[in-house]
């Protein structure tokens, strides 16, 4: 993990205690007091927010890594996720330390299960394709499957599915590829509507 980076949101004391303290001097530590411009900040860079109250009630619905620092549990339940966490004052500086470094890794293996597919998104670690906030969950095999399609820029044929996805020998007669792609198609059409996801031609399978 490189280039880690705190972002303060309205709180310039916190800000100063960080920055003068040996623990945090491997963060990049900055200073808000934007909401908006922070929160868009963020969104493209390897941070974490820190905030000190309850702005907005779209901080809920935000999907990078943030803490909440309050003195009343009262937003400790709305305030939940996979890449959130809520501190009650007083905080223990040394539990605080290491939930950064706990939220930065998992953003980072979130980040890295992320794969893009013509325009659809492929998070390999909760097996789903989204598209314009739409997701549809998908077997292993069918993550398994659409990842050869972002390894490769021409057509693949069925030998290469048989091989990589079903360990199957390529001299194997069977109609798995055909049976998997169609089922995988119409869950595509009843889900995005979108009737020209896989493709094919002599050479083999595209998208």
């Amino acid at each position: 993990m490189t280039d880690l980076t705190i972002s303060i949101f309205n709180n310039s004391t916190f800000f100063e205690i960080l920055n003068e303290m040996k623990l945090f001097s491997k963060f990049k530590i900055k200073h808000y007091k934007d909401l908006n411009l922070c929160t868009k900040t963020t969104e493209k860079e390897n941070n974490i927010v820190i905030f000190f109250s309850y702005p907005h009630d779209y901080i809920q619905n935000i999907n990078f890594p943030s803490i909440l620092i309050s003195d009343s549990l009262e937003f400790k339940n709305k305030f939940s996720g996979e890449l959130k966490y809520f501190f009650k004052k007083p905080l223990s500086i040394i539990d605080f330390n290491q939930k950064l470094i706990s939220l930065f890794a998992k953003r980072e293996f979130k980040v890295n299960s992320l794969i893009g597919l013509n325009g659809y998104i492929i998070d390999k670690n909760e097996r789903k394709i989204k598209k314009n906030n739409i997701e549809l969950q998908l077997s292993e095999k069918e993550v398994d499957f659409l990842i050869l399609f972002t390894n490769s820029n021409t057509p693949i044929n069925k030998e290469i599915f048989l091989k990589k996805v079903w360990n199957y020998s390529v001299d194997s007669e069977t109609h798995t590829i055909e049976t998997h792609i169609h089922k995988l198609r119409k869950k595509i059409l009843d889900k995005f509507g979108d009737n020209d996801f896989i493709k094919n031609n002599k050479k083999g399978y595209f998208v």
